[in-house]
């Protein structure tokens, strides 16, 4: 069987009904599924949900349409913050990393096409992501006078390896499905039709593992592999975000994006 598709719950986040211990979630913001605050609550609210059940789910991520996975923060939203504003915004996103970093039953990401900034960290904190064979993926806050969280940064870095990070968070530069799988971000690409169904497929074959020992080797990775505190992280993030929202240089190349 494969997840169903009667809709459960409406709003920023789609919620398919549990079909052999999997829920897909699905980001449903049109035209791009840009992560907006109430997109990032509510994600993190589902989550947080699922993942508190005794019989805790696994959990495929994936984006509405076949166009964008997610178009990363919601630049619109941006403009015109003040810095306090951001720093509410980016401790909520981290919110949400944390979330996915602390899932302890399987995540899948089914990549759909564009997966810009935000979407990208999102990506790097499921244990397996597929890829449509057209996705395409860019981290373009440094042309947009944005910053990735620092968790992010961090989670670039150690799954990708120094030289990828500085390539993609310095350079802005895009990568199609194929070399974003050979430089780690994508572990499987698959044909667009082929996407959800192999996805959905891994989570339900991982659902099927004893749920103590999938909880404790996840923790067991995630033990020792960063260099920051999650605190750390928010500090620096926060610090961040207040220095680049007050940046002239920063706000203007925001306001660029207003038209």
């Amino acid at each position: 069987m494969t997840a169903a598709s009667h809709d459960t719950a409406l709003g920023a986040v789609r919620a398919f009904d549990e079909v052999d211990g999997v829920v897909v979630l699905t980001l449903s913001r049109p035209p791009a599924n840009a992560l907006d605050n109430s997109l990032v609550a509510d994600l993190t609210a589902k989550l947080e949900t699922l993942a508190g059940r005794p019989d805790a789910p696994a959990v495929v991520l994936t984006g509405a349409g076949d166009r964008f996975f997610c178009a990363g923060g919601d630049i619109k939203e941006a403009i015109g913050c003040a810095a306090d504003a951001m720093v509410e915004r980016m401790t909520s996103f981290h919110a949400l990393l944390c979330a996915l970093e602390n899932h302890h039953r399987p995540l899948v990401c089914a990549v759909n096409g564009w997966c810009v900034g935000g979407g990208i960290e999102m990506a790097l904190f499921a244990d397996v992501v597929y890829a449509s064979a057209g996705a395409r993926f860019v981290f373009p806050e440094i042309k947009h006078g944005m910053l990735p969280a620092v968790k992010g940064i961090a989670r670039v870095r150690e799954m990708l390896g120094d030289r990828a990070a500085r390539r993609l968070l310095l350079g802005g530069e895009a990568v199609d499905a194929f070399e974003a799988q050979a430089i780690g971000i994508v572990d499987h690409v698959v044909e667009q039709d082929e996407l959800l169904p192999t996805a959905t497929a891994y989570a339900r074959a991982a659902a099927a593992h004893p749920p103590a020992v999938f909880a404790a080797l996840k923790r067991a990775l995630h033990a020792g592999t960063t260099s920051r505190s999650a605190a750390e992280q928010l500090r620096v993030t926060v610090a961040d975000a207040r220095t680049v929202f007050d940046d002239p240089a920063a706000r203007a190349a925001r306001e660029v994006w207003n038209g």
